[in-house]
This record gives C-alpha cells, structure tokens and sequence, in this order.
C-alpha cells in the first residue's frame, strides 16, 4: 500500500470515547508510514496526544461563532478549514463529530465518520423526525464510514440514508499502549470490585445498572468511573437502593486503565452505544465484561462464549442474573475475543478508503 496524506477533522479533544478512538486510529495510520494531521477546531484538549503526532487548532469555534450560529458562520468555518486542507493537500479527509460544519466541504474524498447510532438515541423522541431529516441533509450522496455494522444498518434502515458509499471499519486498537498504562500507579478502591465506565448522562442508564446491581445480590463493590450532569441524581438513587456502602463513585480518570484492569468485571448498560470502546479495552486488558445488547456495538464485540454475558436491555432480571453469574465464575479473556479489532487488521481498511 502507497504512502499516503490523512486529514482527521474533530471539534476537539476534549471527551471520551470518539476522541480516543481518532487518536489511535490518527497514530496508527502515521505508524504505518502515512503523513498524519489531526485538525481541530477549538483548544480544548483533554486526551493524552499521542507523541509524534501532529494536532493543529484552526480556532473557527469560538464564543462569538456559538453565539451566532448560522449557517453562514458555518460555512465560514469551512472555508477555513478548506484552507487548511488545501495547504495538506490530503489524499482522505475524515470528519468526526464536526459534520454540521463539514457538510459544507467539497474534498473528493472526505469521508463522514459516524460513531453512534443515532436511530436508537432517539427512538423515543419527539425530535426524531427532525433528526432524521439532518442525517439525510448531511449524509445522503456523501461518503460515510460507520464504526460498526450495527450503526451502518442503523442509517440505511432506520434513518433511511442514502449515502454515495458507506463501509464498516471498527476503531482500530494496539493493545501494548493499554497494558503499559494499566502499570501506571493507582489508588484502587477496593482489592475486588465491578466496575463501570461512561458519562454520567441518561443514556449510560446508571439506574439500570444500580438497580440490576443491587438484584444480583452480589457483595463485590460497584465502583463508578465518569463525570456528567447526571451525578446528583446516581448518588440519590445510590442513597434510595441502600448501596452506599456497596457503590463507590470515583468521578473521572484519565487513565482509567488501571481500575480496569483490575476489576474483577466491567459492566455496561447504555440505551445506545456506536461500538463501545471501554468493552474491548476491557477485553484487550483480559477484564471479562457484562453488557445489555443495546443497539449497536456490544453483539459484535461479545462474540463466542462471551455472549453468554450479553442480556436484553430491558431485561433488569438477567442483568442481575449475569452480574451473578460473572461473581461466581469470571470468564478468561483469550486474544481470540478480540483479535478482529487490533490495528493490524483494522489500519489496512483506513489505508484503501
């Protein structure tokens, strides 16, 4: 494969799981010989850069674009950023979590990177017609890249996309970084414990998990990693189940690795997910894991044996049945159960887009 030009365009780097997984797939593609930059778009930085890795803030975000918020600022916006690419001179473009201001970019081969799965966020929701319509505004004729199988099905099926071309490519993962990480020097709760990692927002569903918790009956600790509006209201419920001694809430990590590694399970509960990261670092650090099948992502991830720890979303009963389950007998994470997202298999399909 010829070297080639990648160009990622991101708001910024400051979150969680889609910022991550740019970043390793940004380094992964410059390991392989490729010419790298990731632009953002404001100057918040949260994620450790990786070292090597060239990231330029174009600053088209700011309090006085926010506050206007027309399309016409957007379209500014991307002209600035069309500068900046045409200085590149990228072979592939790929925009990640920008696309309102991207949309209006003309580069033959700019990829859209969508990482959620839309559709089932707001399933639900009176907004969702609305929604749909700027999917299809956005992505209808353009170039699309889903993060997992479940997601592309999502926006031709549900949404009704009808995109110039769309492919699944999954993040791309070296686990040697993660290993090195879970070695740094942590101050662990407990010497065994559950653990769960994500935001605390509505859709992580922190009630679910406290309340299938607390239903398995289990007396290994439950240890909450995560920041978020919603924290207030998961210590009152924590309070209301009795689980004060039982729950411990750590906040935000930026290395979670450690507690990762060293729980004795991680557990996931989202009403929707894109292709969870935190299950397969979990799975890269042998952490087995407890998942409820939400659209879209932890099918494909909990493959084989491991599916026996996959429940129903809506299904509080066997969620606590699994929780159960995985106290008594832990599964052993083999490299098998992860292999399909190692960036040697992955980095080749980013390299023929």
């Amino acid at each position: 494969m010829s070297r080639k030009r990648f160009a990622f365009v991101i708001s910024d780097l400051y979150g969680g799981g889609a910022e991550k997984s740019l970043l390793y797939t940004a380094d992964g593609l410059r390991q392989h010989g490729n010419d790298v930059k990731v632009f953002i778009l404001r100057d918040r930085i949260e994620q450790q850069i990786p070292e090597g890795l060239e990231v330029i803030n174009l600053a088209v975000i700011t309090k006085t674009t926010k506050a206007l918020n027309s399309v016409l600022i957007e379209k500014w916006q991307a002209s600035r950023i069309a500068k900046a690419l045409d200085q590149f001179q990228p072979d592939v473009v790929l925009s990640c979590s920008c696309d309102k201001i991207t949309q209006h970019l003309k580069h033959p081969n700019l990829y859209f990177w969508i990482k959620s799965d839309i559709s089932a966020r707001f399933q639900n929701s009176p907004k969702r017609d609305k929604v749909f319509a700027r999917q299809r505004r956005q992505y209808d004729h353009r170039k699309v890249v889903a993060v997992s199988h479940g997601v592309e099905k999502s926006l031709l099926e549900v949404v009704g996309l009808k995109p110039a071309e769309i492919r699944t490519i999954y993040n791309p993962y070296d686990r040697a970084p993660f290993v090195k990480m879970a070695q740094e020097e942590a101050e662990l709760p407990h010497e065994d414990y559950f653990i769960h990692i994500g935001a605390f927002t509505p859709v992580k569903r922190h009630d679910r998990l406290l309340r299938a918790y607390k239903a398995s009956g289990v007396t290994t600790p439950l240890v909450l990693l995560g920041k978020g509006g919603q924290e207030t209201r998961i210590r009152a419920l924590i309070d209301e189940l009795g689980l004060q001694d039982q729950v411990t809430v750590l906040g935000y990590r930026t290395n979670p690795y450690p507690y990762i590694q060293a729980a004795k399970a991680l557990i996931l509960t989202s009403d929707s997910e894109g292709l969870p990261r935190v299950l397969i670092e979990a799975l890269m650090l042998n952490t087995p894991v407890v998942s409820v099948d939400c659209p879209s992502g932890p099918r494909e991830i909990l493959t084989q044996e491991l599916a026996d720890f996959l429940v129903a979303p809506e299904n509080e009963k066997s969620l606590a049945d699994a929780i159960k389950r995985m106290d008594q007998a832990p599964v052993k994470i083999e490299a098998r159960h992860y292999e399909q997202f190692l960036a040697e298999n992955v980095i080749p399909q980013f390299e023929a887009l």
